[in-house]
């Protein structure tokens, strides 16, 4: 799926970009701004990025308006810059645009579309109250991330901000409609801010076969894979009424007026495949400040990074599943049967094409892991051995795989902010040892390596107990750059196979790039139809099983692992 071969019968790249034969993939991650070109066979032509990090302002964690821009502009300036180099070309039509970024959180707007409050992203965990108190009135487990809950807790407190609110949306929606002029957001993105109508699906009209409903409030038991009445997609009425109650009792405890209704707040929620509006003028000026872009591209509509993961894993059927890492760790299962009870542990969400999916969410990942090797690379290059980062990360995982199987007693806790599967509010990061383990950098890169997914398996021990299947599991983000590292440890911690393909630390920004394409060419096929036969299809894969020495070592790693979370409890209150 990558590099600059064309597939047989396609365009040479550069014809690939002289016609527009391209698609434009943008993600906006919580450390890096990706931009990938992909050609008519989905291989990526040209790439950009940007690095950023999120911002922890008057108590809650942010990026700048400013910096969206300045971080959209400057990656695609890195993509525009590697089509020059690669192609003597410059970049000024593209066939179609995907915009992805980080789930959840909270950008409100006025009247006239200027920003309300700074950007909440969803690593803020001020929300507890009004968490409880929705998923309590919703008889669901509404996360502390939703867009609901930063809506709500505004409420509780008083903010004075709700009573000047014209529209609410995700970091995702809020770039889209700056492109496009569109309020929409794609199905997978809404249902991490409110609950989505129970049954929706593909019009009949479109040809498409139907998807399984996405479980609303109140639904549980029964099978979701069967063949329902198709409708479009859209909030769950019963839902927002309760919300509007709920809203309307507290802002008269605060005395000021009430917001207007919730359905004229959100987006509207469309399916994958649909075109959702084009690149204005306007639009095509935030990204290219060059001015070299034309205006006049398709768009697909917006989606989180767990819907972009999912499509570039080709993970979006029943019995499938995928385990993105980043800042944050998660993992996507597609359901092929409704669970029996609303969990913590677990948020219902959606694929982009509408099928229920069980969502394990760590608002801890990979952070503190990039951090320590942060730390070494500045002791590399104070002796005057500096390394690139490829090359660091790739020599610091490899030991890993020289430690012992549990880590030789060391226990990492990779927790820099608060971790609601663990219900910790706020985070510590801690290395433990006892007496007598010793400190050696395999072991210490082995225990950082498995904190990243310790606190995943606690959430996926829900979907086992659930007896969830899964026919095979796919994980993508830059951990996995160095082969069979990560990835193995992965395996060890889940206990199934982990598979990792050609786009591994491009994710979710090709993911988009794809969506771009379907949104043109699906043909009368489902998302996963078109991703088995025109997108995957004879992809280089590579899996590792579960290594038994390493799950026996993961384990008794786990078991100090949950044995040291009081000591981050205890940290909080100290430093």
């Amino acid at each position: 799926m990558t590099g600059l071969t064309p597939g047989h019968g396609q365009a040479l790249p550069a014809d690939a970009i002289r016609t527009a034969q391209t698609g434009l993939g943008i993600e906006l991650g919580s450390t890096r701004v990706k931009a990938v070109l992909t050609g008519p066979d989905h291989r990526v032509l040209a790439e950009g990025g940007f690095n950023w990090e999120n911002q922890f302002e008057d108590g809650r964690w942010t990026y700048p308006v400013d910096l969206i821009w300045h971080a959209l502009a400057s990656a695609y300036a890195d993509l525009a810059g590697d089509v020059r180099q690669r192609y003597g070309l410059e970049l000024e039509r593209v066939g179609g645009i995907g915009i992805s970024a980080m789930m959840h959180g909270y950008l409100a707007f006025g009247a006239d579309g200027q920003s309300l409050v700074p950007f909440r992203t969803w690593r803020n965990t001020n929300t507890g109250p009004a968490a409880a108190a929705l998923s309590r009135r919703l008889g669901i487990n509404l996360p502390l991330r939703w867009s609901l809950a930063h809506l709500y807790q505004a409420l509780l407190d008083g903010e004075p901000h709700v009573s000047e609110l014209n529209s609410i949306t995700t970091l995702a929606g809020y770039v889209h409609r700056r492109l496009t002029g569109q309020r929409v957001i794609g199905v997978g993105d809404a249902s991490g801010m409110a609950p989505l109508a129970s049954a929706y699906g593909v019009s009949p009209d479109d040809g498409l076969p139907e998807v399984g409903p996405f479980l609303g409030p109140g639904q549980a038991g029964g099978n979701v894979s069967g063949p329902r009445p198709a409708a479009p997609p859209s909030w769950d009425g019963a839902a927002l009424n309760a919300f509007d109650e709920l809203a309307k009792a507290a802002a008269g405890a605060a005395g000021r007026p009430r917001t207007p209704p919730l359905v004229a707040l959100l987006p509207r929620p469309v399916l994958a495949g649909a075109r959702a509006g084009r690149l204005t003028e306007a639009g095509a000026a935030l990204l290219d400040r060059s001015g070299k872009l034309e205006p006049g591209a398709p768009l697909c509509p917006p989606e989180g990074d767990a819907g972009t993961g999912m499509v570039a894993t080709g993970s979006v059927a029943p019995r499938s599943g995928n385990v993105s890492v980043g800042t944050s760790v998660f993992a996507m299962v597609v359901l092929e049967r409704a669970l029996a009870q609303p969990y913590p542990e677990i948020d219902l969400v959606a694929t982009p094409d509408g099928r229920p999916v069980a969502m394990v969410h760590c608002n801890n990942g990979a952070s503190e892991l990039g951090a320590w090797c942060g730390l070494f690379s500045e002791v590399v290059a104070a002796v005057g051995q500096p390394v690139t980062e490829a090359s660091l990360y790739a020599s610091l995982f490899a030991a890993a795989l020289d430690g012992d199987p549990a880590a030789g007693g060391l226990t990492a806790v990779n927790y820099l902010s608060g971790e609601p599967i663990t219900h910790l509010a706020e985070g510590r990061p801690l290395l433990l040892r006892q007496p007598g383990s010793q400190l050696t950098l395999p072991d210490f890169m082995r225990a950082q390596l498995f904190t990243v997914f310790a606190t995943l398996r606690l959430g996926m021990d829900v979907l086992t107990a659930e007896q969830v299947k899964l026919d095979r599991m796919f994980a993508h983000g830059g951990v996995f750059r160095t082969a069979r590292v990560a990835q193995r440890f992965l395996a060890a911690a889940l206990g199934v196979p982990v598979t990792v393909g050609p786009v591994a630390d491009q994710g979710g920004a090709w993911g988009a790039a794809v969506l771009s394409w379907f949104a043109r060419q699906r043909a009368g096929r489902s998302l996963a139809q078109y991703l088995e036969e025109s997108v995957l299809a004879g992809a280089s894969l590579s899996t590792s099983e579960p290594d038994p020495a390493d799950v026996t070592g993961f384990e008794a790693y786990l078991g100090r692992f949950k044995a040291a979370l009081p000591a981050v409890q205890a940290a909080t209150a100290v430093i």
